[in-house]
């Protein structure tokens, strides 16, 4: 079972880095924007369950609560930024912060503070997915440089924890959130 959620959530997390990556290099690419946010959010669940399983309580929220953001990406990519509803940036703000929150104390509850290297290493990777996922949605090439942190936060995390699918998923990843962020500097001519 193990092997099976590592490929599931692994491939669709990789699938997502590249259609993303790839929708910075064409000019009608909402489409290809919206194949990312639908893969990485068919990928959820593989990765909660991966988290919980290890008691990665914040990564684990933050994944669950992630959710919206995704949703708000999939609407922004086939509506438009201008066209999103304003409710659903709200609930996607409220919706991360009410996990992020919960993920926080739990882990703090269950490990007696922050006392364990996973638990430093999760709050890399909850900042790098929600600021991420956040910027990358409204189009912010910065939430690329967020990504790299998230990237190499779960690498670490998953090489401790001995899933060595998800590591290499994670560093092969971090190439295309490397190429998606110069890409989208390049399209934005560096402003940014």
């Amino acid at each position: 079972m193990d092997i099976f959620l590592q490929f599931w959530g692994g491939t669709c997390y990789l699938l997502a880095k590249i259609f993303l990556a790839h929708a910075e290099g064409v000019n009608k690419n909402e489409k290809w924007r919206m194949y990312g946010w639908v893969v990485y959010l068919v990928g959820v669940p593989a990765w909660v369950i991966i988290l919980v399983l290890k008691r990665n309580w914040i990564a684990a929220a933050i994944e669950a609560g992630g959710s919206p953001a995704l949703i708000l990406g999939i609407v922004v990519a086939t509506r438009g930024l201008e066209q999103s509803p304003w409710w659903l940036k709200k609930s996607a703000e409220a919706f991360a912060c009410g996990f992020l929150i919960v993920g926080v104390v739990y882990s703090m509850y269950d490990f007696g503070g922050i006392t364990t290297i996973s638990q430093v290493l999760e709050m890399g990777v909850m900042a790098g997915f929600l600021l991420g996922s956040y910027l990358l949605a409204k189009r912010n090439p910065i939430g690329w440089l967020w990504f790299m942190l998230m990237n190499g936060s779960m690498a670490t995390l998953m090489a401790i924890q001995t899933k060595p699918i998800l590591v290499v998923q994670q560093v092969v990843s971090l190439c295309f959130v490397i190429y998606g962020y110069l890409r989208a500097r390049k399209n934005k001519g560096g402003t940014k």
